[in-house]
């Protein structure tokens, strides 16, 4: 889940909008979520796991906006 598939998907308009089934022309606020951070404690794993991603995806044909982290499901393939 990067920010690079959805900037992809995006590019090559296979992110289709729910609504009026047009491209999706942009997104806005992409974070990445974290499941967990080592403290470097000793821990055995290190560094950062993440619980996957949310973006406010913006059809830019319609009015159709959503904040989401189910956004890989508006992609086609």
């Amino acid at each position: 889940m990067s920010v690079q598939q959805i900037k992809d998907a995006i590019a090559t308009q296979k992110m289709k909008c729910p609504s009026c089934s047009k491209p999706v022309q942009q997104y806005d606020n992409f974070i990445e979520m974290t499941a967990f951070v080592s403290d470097g404690a000793g821990d055995s794993d290190s560094g950062l796991e993440t619980a996957g991603s949310k973006v406010t995806l913006i059809c830019g044909n319609c009015d159709w906006k959503e904040r989401t982290e189910y956004w890989a499901n508006y992609i086609d393939e």
